[in-house]
Formats: C-alpha cells, structure tokens, sequence
C-alpha cells in the first residue's frame, strides 16, 4: 500500500509540472494529451472518445445508462469506443483537476493480440465501452515513467511510445480490459458495434436508420439493437442524435457556423426539431448557445 501511496503522490507532482496551461493540451508524443481544470464544472453533456483517462489530482464522474463511473487518483477510466455521456468535474484554483489521457488505437491493441504467445484472459459478455477500474501500483509505474519522458523533448521522442504501449498492455491486461480485447477481436459482437459507430460518426450528416447500420454490423436488427445497447448505453437513433447536436454545436463554437447552417450541416431538415432537441440536451437554444459562444469570445 506505501508504494500505491508513493506512486499517487508522484504522479500528481509530475502531471502538475507537466499540465502547466488551464484547458486541454497535446504533448510530444503523438495520442496523449494533459490536461488541467481550475474550476469545478457541472454536469453536463458530453461525447467522450476512446481514451484510457488517468486523474494525479481532483475527480470527476461520468453518468451513462443509470451508473456512475468515477476517477479519480484511485481509479482510472477505460473508454473502448465514443460514448455520449453526461460528465462532471472536481476541482478548484487550490486543487486543480490533474488529468493524462492517452488515446486507445485499434491498431496497437491488433499487433499486441498478435504477439501474445499466451491465451488472453476471457472477455466474458459482450462489455460496456466504459469503466472505471483501481489503478494498479504496474500501471501507475508506467504512467510515472511516462510522465518523466514528457518533461524532456528527446526522451518523448526516444521513450515515449514505448511507454504508451506498456500502459496500454497493463490496461489491456487489467481488470477492466476485456472491451479493449474484445476490440481488437474482429469476430466479437463489440468489434462489430465499434466498427458502426466509426461508420456513424464519418456519415452522421446523412439519413442514417437503423437497418442500413445493422447491415454495417452483419447482424439482424432484433440482434443490432441489443448488442449496440449494450456497448452503448444507448438505442442506435439515440446516439446518432446526440453525435448530431454535439457536432452541430461544436460547429458554432469553433466555426462560426450560425444556427440554421449548423443544423444543416449535421443532416436535420426540420430548423424546429433541430432547436427544440439541442435545447432538451444542452438547456439552452442553438441561437443563445452561439450567443454565449461569441461573448466568450469577446471576453477572451
């Protein structure tokens, strides 16, 4: 227990010299990013991406489905495929949240299958593509060597993805690791799932239904709902609505695009459908949201 104590320690007093700047910031190595939040941040909606996230300081807890998954500096969160979600966040100027998040390539976790000589653990029934799991004193070494070759530019180019790929074989290996396995298994349910959900978020602004992504999957439609239900949290039209109006608002934060342009551009015909589903979601109008967009813009 001294050494998880020793390793906790260590890794919050790295990813503070690592995470410097406020917000999200990509580091030399290529999939992992740092990040550090000064405030606390209600919960509200979010689309997380295939991530393994590693908290040093604060916490935070994802909503999905009816459960809670939380992480903090004593568990870490595994995210095997893009999940819409509800997030909160916290944190404060005294304590910062302290957070390395490290992307899950599909391809890294096929070679590692690959060059295992020995039989994986089993992956069980089909899993969520989130969870929350303990950190492990194998997997914390890892993360504290990782964040050691961030503080020089030579040893992250030297070290660094060396590193990311024992984290992720500690990940891949761990508790929770049978989404990441059943991932790179191209015969499993969950590969299939993924592999719609890629197509879904490449083809969001066309008039998707629920027959052609079943189709996508090479499963029935009784067997694409359970299954994409399962990994998801969520109903195959649920979530191509809320990548929708996550994109749409996305567009006009970062894009300048107003309303009725955005609502366009992710495939709603109706402009009153699309207001009254980004309200329901987000609370507020798509017009005040890109108001209060170009305020903060204003604001700097």
């Amino acid at each position: 227990m001294n050494g998880q104590s020793n390793n906790r320690q260590r890794l919050a007093s790295l990813l503070n010299e690592v995470a410097v700047h406020e917000g999200t910031h990509r580091t030399p190595v290529d999939g992992v990013e740092v990040a550090r939040v000064s405030r606390p941040v209600p919960r509200a909606p979010v689309v997380y991406q295939p991530k393994i996230l590693i908290v040093g300081q604060g916490r935070k807890r994802a909503y999905l489905g009816g459960e809670v998954y939380r992480y903090d500096a004593y568990n870490y969160l595994v995210l095997s495929v893009p999940l819409p979600a509800e997030c909160e966040t916290e944190a404060s100027p005294e304590e910062p949240l302290l957070l390395l998040a490290i992307t899950v390539e599909p391809s890294m976790l096929g070679e590692m299958m690959l060059e295992m000589d020995e039989p994986l653990p089993p992956v069980g029934p089909t899993p969520r593509g989130i969870s929350s799991t303990p950190m492990s004193e194998e997997l914390g070494g890892a993360v504290i060597r990782l964040l050691e070759c961030l503080r020089s530019p030579l040893d992250s180019r030297m070290l660094g993805r060396q590193t990311v790929r024992e984290i992720v074989y500690r990940v891949f290996q761990g508790e929770q690791g049978g989404a990441l396995r059943a991932l790179a298994s191209r015969d499993e349910h969950f590969s299939r799932i993924a592999r719609v959900l890629r197509y879904v978020h490449a083809e969001y602004a066309r008039p998707l239904s629920v027959e052609e992504m079943a189709r996508k999957a090479a499963m029935s439609v009784a067997a694409f709902h359970y299954y994409f239900k399962l990994v998801t949290a969520s109903s195959p039209l649920q979530y191509l609505k809320r990548i929708r109006l996550d994109q749409a608002r996305r567009l006009m934060a970062h894009d300048g695009y107003n309303a009725s342009t955005a609502a366009r551009a992710v495939g709603y015909e109706s402009a009153s459908q699309f207001s009254r589903e980004f309200k329901r979601l987000f609370g507020v109008t798509p017009v005040e949201e890109a108001e209060q967009t170009r305020a903060r813009l204003v604001a700097g």
